[in-house]
């Protein structure tokens, strides 16, 4: 007989405890705005004022100069400044409105130097973020700045559990990219999280949750180079956490000004698990991009990267087959996607990039007439790029050496240069209007940090870092105001560039290198759907069938479902002529119809592991439209053929109506108490085997 799960043994190992849903409380909004007063001399209106009351202690910190004690800004003159953003002002910030910002500016007297640090308090979320900026006034060279930390913050609990740091691996392209880890914070033990060779996201991930008793503050670092942060305990209740950027050392010279990396806090009390959620909710208001005013729709997106060496032997003809083969079989697509190797280049290995410039001996018409093709069709297109990524022996190397960090041998071209930046924003401005590109794709294969490092003076260092972060970020920004229809795509190996200022301008289209495999896609959607909302990868028609379905593989659901995604990726080969395309049809279709629920509260309903002996699922809830979806996984080496999840964020006294996603099983009814215990049951005879269930909250 096949062994199934009974109804209570293991039971513990699929039930999560029932949360708090994701309101905003009164009281985190009254310890956001606490948290405030105690740390920023906010004002109660705009103006000038006298120097900061001595009781605000400054969540930042810096050493100026030959003094070995931290810098005191509190006690320089201050001026401030505030401006609310209410929903009818015509003058939108930024992060939108409900918000109120805060310019705080004290002045060294002796040097002039002027810290400036421009606080966001949010009115709708417990959540303030803030960025310092350091400007010298002066006419001379300032003293040495050094060991600025953007964040330094000392917190005690009770006499409750100790403190628990809930972080992550960042996309190192190994299967475990995303992947949740905690650290408990005992006596005297300390963390560092960080960077690593100047790609933020490389091997830590820029968010993390440190919690203690039933509390607990998020933290985000954006800075889209080399971070780090430090949680030490001391022997006490106490904890001191500090981030900023990794290595900062360095003189300022007049009139010049530089920024650190940005800092949010959110705080929380209650549920963790839902404190994750009012992340996401803030995120969706507040920081993902809006392309056209609006978030980001589910797209379904596809290229024939894996039949032509990324583009490298692709031409016009062949571009032009895929697409109309696409639209022969019904397949819809959102965009097509044209990735390395469409310019000059030479040949051999990777793409040599010359000049950006479409290579005209395969697209005599340039990738106009393909762009035109996929418009007439009822799609956009997607190009890519690695600007940054400068070879030897290309025209930017000889042309522009002192652009280029690595000179004419190659390297890193340097954003941090203006005139390097004016010349890429023109250009790539240039090719996206005469090219007719939708959507643009940012790689980034290289770690910059040994050249920035190796650029800089023993009294610049961390110079070169910052101006390359803040031109980058200034290129897109451009590219933005000049496009303001059109999403970026950040890509840097996959996800090693995901952190939030980057994420405020761009979604991560391909999230890891690490590609397609099953078990750790699952664990992916599982880890980055904590944090990011909006992310995307490519699925396969079967799990053994490589990059692409070839001869007469059938099409499995469960490789389809365990790279689902908001932004859906094929590279299916379509000139394969009995691969089950009704299959992929109907798939497609299934898809479209449960993803839009990825923009809702996310509730893990198992242990996150990589054992292919486990099952795997979670939920998506969306309350404001009244449904959601489980999301369940039967790994292949799992024995039960049946398993009980509680599902979350439910009313217990509403009725709700469970539907299968593939309509195998007739749809039932069942109250919200019922599902949250003892849970939704659901069987799978399939090893593998994946299932997605909808519900829909009744009147």
């Amino acid at each position: 007989m096949n062994p199934r799960l009974p109804s209570v043994a293991l039971l513990a190992c699929f039930v999560v405890v029932v949360g708090q849903g994701t309101t905003v409380t009164p009281e985190e909004m009254a310890t956001v705005r606490a948290w405030i007063g105690a740390h920023f001399p906010v004002p109660a209106k705009a103006g000038p004022v006298e120097p900061a009351a001595a009781d605000v202690v400054l969540p930042f910190s810096f050493q100026y100069g030959d003094a070995p004690a931290v810098a005191r800004p509190r006690d320089w003159p201050l001026e401030r400044t505030s401006k609310t953003y209410g929903p009818g002002d015509v003058a939108a910030h930024p992060r939108g409105t409900n918000l109120t910002e805060h310019q705080l500016t004290w002045t060294e007297p002796g040097t002039e130097l002027q810290v400036r640090c421009v606080v966001v308090e949010y009115h709708d979320f417990p959540t303030v973020e803030w960025t310092l900026f350091f400007r010298n006034g002066g006419s001379r060279d300032t003293p040495i700045l050094a060991d600025i930390q953007a964040l330094d913050l000392g917190l005690r609990r009770g006499e409750g559990p100790e403190y628990r740091l809930h972080h992550h691996v960042g996309s190192p392209a190994n299967g475990n990219d995303y992947g949740p880890l905690e650290t408990v914070l005992g006596p005297g033990q300390s963390k560092r999280l960080g960077g690593a060779g100047g790609r933020p996201t490389n091997s830590d991930w820029a968010y993390f949750n440190l919690a203690w008793e039933r509390e607990g503050v998020i933290t985000a670092v954006g800075w889209p180079g080399q971070w780090a942060a430090g949680l030490t305990r001391d022997d006490g209740r106490g904890l001191r956490l500090r981030a900023g950027q990794e290595l900062t050392h360095f003189k300022l010279h007049p009139g010049e000004e530089v920024r650190s990396p940005l800092i949010v806090l959110q705080f929380w009390r209650g549920d963790r698990v839902r404190a994750q959620n009012v992340w996401r909710r803030w995120m969706l208001a507040h920081s993902l991009p809006r392309p056209g005013g609006r978030l980001p729709p589910p797209q379904f997106v596809a290229s024939s990267s894996r039949q032509y060496d990324e583009m490298i032997k692709a031409d016009e003809t062949n571009q032009v087959l895929f697409i109309d083969r696409y639209v022969a079989e019904g397949l819809k697509l959102d965009y097509w996607w044209m990735d390395a190797g469409w310019y000059v280049h030479d040949g051999g290995g990777w793409p040599r990039v010359r000049t950006w410039l479409v290579d005209s001996n395969r697209f005599p018409r340039g990738l106009r007439a393909v762009a035109d093709h996929a418009h007439r069709n009822g799609m956009k297109v997607l190009v890519w790029f690695e600007p940054e990524r400068v070879v030897a022996g290309s025209w930017l190397a000889r042309a522009h050496p002192e652009w280029v960090l690595g000179g004419a041998g190659g390297g890193l071209l340097n954003l941090g240069n203006d005139a390097a930046r004016a010349w890429l924003t023109d250009h790539v401005d240039h090719l996206i209007r005469e090219q007719g590109i939708d959507l643009y794709r940012q790689d980034f294969n290289m770690d910059p940090l040994a050249l920035w490092r190796a650029n800089d003076a023993p009294d610049r260092q961390g110079i070169t870092e910052i101006r390359h972060v803040t031109g980058y970020l200034a290129y897109w920004d451009e590219l933005r105001r000049r496009h303001p229809d059109m999403l970026i795509d950040s890509c840097a190996s996959g996800g090693r560039r995901n952190d939030l200022e980057t994420m405020r301008r761009a979604v991560p289209l391909w999230r890891s290198d690490y590609a397609f495999e099953t078990t750790g896609h699952q664990c992916m959607t599982y880890g980055i759907s904590l944090w990011l909302p909006y992310h995307g990868t490519g699925t396969v028609a079967a799990r053994n069938a490589g990059y692409y379905g070839s001869g007469k593989t059938p099409v499995e659901p469960y490789a389809f479902w365990s790279n689902a995604s908001p932004s859906l990726g094929f590279g299916i080969d379509m000139r394969v002529p009995d691969l089950d395309y009704a299959a992929l049809r109907r798939l497609v279709v299934q898809w479209r119809r449960m993803i839009p629920s990825y923009y809702g509260d996310f509730y893990p309903l198992t242990t996150w592991t990589r054992d292919n002996t486990a099952w795997m699922a979670w939920q998506f809830d969306r309350p404001e439209a009244r449904e959601g979806i489980v999301q369940v996984f039967r790994r292949e080496d799992s024995v039960y053929e049946s398993a009980r999840f509680a599902l979350r964020g439910l009313d217990p006294h509403a009725r709700y109506r469970v539907s299968d996603l593939d309509e195998r099983l007739a749809a039932q009814e069942f109250s919200g108490q019922e599902l949250m215990t003892p849970g939704l049951l659901v069987s799978l005879e399939e090893r593998p085997g994946a299932a997605v269930r909808l519900y829909t909250r009744l009147e």
